[in-house]
């Protein structure tokens, strides 16, 4: 499986930006979703991850109520829409997939990262 994440750039504090990351292959569906994302010389971090079906969603707790995983499975596409973006959101964000859901780092298939700076 191969992911392409994209839709990162520069939006000011208080924005909004929605990242897709797109998946290669007919095996998306069988796969939890994840996003990670590592800012300026920090480590790399959960942010969110989404069942298999959508039905369960979990995010870490300085993002929790501002951004939204989703996926479409007939697309082969996930998604985390970003609302009320703060500079500390700054950082490249990657989009992995894993068996299941978890909120730690070993995901299988890791996407090539997409930026995200937010201006104050």
């Amino acid at each position: 499986v191969q992911l392409q994440a994209s839709g990162g750039g520069l939006v000011q504090a208080g924005g909004s930006l929605r990242l897709s990351c797109a998946a290669s292959g007919r095996t998306f569906s069988s796969y939890a979703m994840g996003w990670f994302r590592q800012g300026p010389g920090k480590e790399r971090e959960f942010v969110a991850a989404i069942d298999q079906i959508g039905g369960y969603t979990t995010y870490s707790g300085s993002v929790k109520g501002r951004f939204t995983i989703s996926r479409d499975n007939a697309k082969n596409t996930g998604y985390l829409q970003m609302n009320s973006l703060k500079p500390e959101d700054t950082a490249v964000y990657y989009c992995a997939l894993r068996s299941v859901i978890s909120s730690r780092l070993d995901y299988k298939y890791w996407g090539q990262g997409t930026e995200v700076t937010v201006s104050s």
